[in-house]
């Protein structure tokens, strides 16, 4: 059980629209968050952020001066906040304008209006960032787990390796497409794949039949993380084989869940 709860949180809000801030503002008192600043603008978060250091920033995804994409992107290239949660709050729902901020590794995305559940699920989600638990696994050493993971985006191979650090497993290779993971699963011994399904070379269908033609790779547990959304490729990917498939983003609450059941 986290020893952070959500009133100790501090966040950082950014916003332009005044009305809107008073709404989200609200909402988050009303589940007990009291330190929270907000801003209008991403020049405006980014100049906050050289003072001060949030558990959570949430962002509305257009602002003045930018997207919420932009502003995360720029925000992980500082190696302070790479860990930074990152939740966003939009009535965007088109896939390929959120799909690259689900690769970058945000804690959820809330439409607008959320309900107080919807918030309330966001910012647990929060504390496993904020104070992670380490996996704890009845057939494995989770110091010794050795995970291969492929994903073509930089921004989500980060953050996949922070969440599975943050549970204690230290072993990572990384491969940018199928083909190179192929290539890398032939060439050592892993306990665990964890893979992205869209990708260039060869995508994440073709990766998980070809590990599963190795005798090596028939019984190793192959995690699939994507916000592909049609059904008829899913269907596909499990029949390929894959062990479990997860939502972008990566949620530790819920991969932690996966982990025990796919290894445990």
């Amino acid at each position: 059980m986290s020893r952070v709860a959500i009133s100790d949180l501090s966040l950082l809000l950014v916003e332009p629209s005044p009305t809107q801030q008073k709404i989200v503002l609200q909402h988050l008192r009303d589940a007990k968050v009291n330190q929270i600043e907000a801003v209008d603008s991403g020049k405006a978060a980014l100049a906050w952020l050289e003072q001060h250091t949030p558990d959570l920033l949430i962002s509305t995804f257009y602002l003045p001066d930018m997207t919420a994409t932009e502003l995360l992107n720029q925000i992980r290239l500082d190696d302070r906040f790479h860990r930074l949660p990152f939740m966003l709050v939009s009535s965007e729902t088109r896939f390929g304008v959120l799909d690259p901020i689900r690769q970058a590794g945000v804690v959820a995305i809330l439409p607008k209006p959320f309900t107080p559940d919807d918030i309330e699920r966001a910012l647990r989600a929060t504390l496993h960032y904020v104070e992670p638990d380490e996996l704890q696994l009845e057939s494995y050493d989770v110091g010794s787990l050795r995970v291969l993971v492929v994903d073509d985006s930089l921004m989500a191979r980060k953050h996949i390796q922070r969440v599975l650090h943050d549970m204690g497993i230290q072993h990572i290779t990384c491969a940018e497409n199928g083909r190179e993971g192929v290539e890398k699963f032939a060439s050592a011994t892993f306990d665990l794949v964890v893979t992205d399904y869209n990708m260039p070379e060869m995508d994440g269908r073709e990766l998980v039949a070809a590990i599963r033609q190795r005798s090596e790779g028939v019984y190793v547990p192959i995690l699939m993380v994507t916000s592909e959304q049609d059904t008829a490729r899913l269907d596909m990917v499990a029949q390929a084989g894959v062990s479990a498939l997860c939502d972008k983003p990566f949620e530790p609450a819920s991969v932690r869940q996966m982990l025990l059941s796919l290894l445990g």
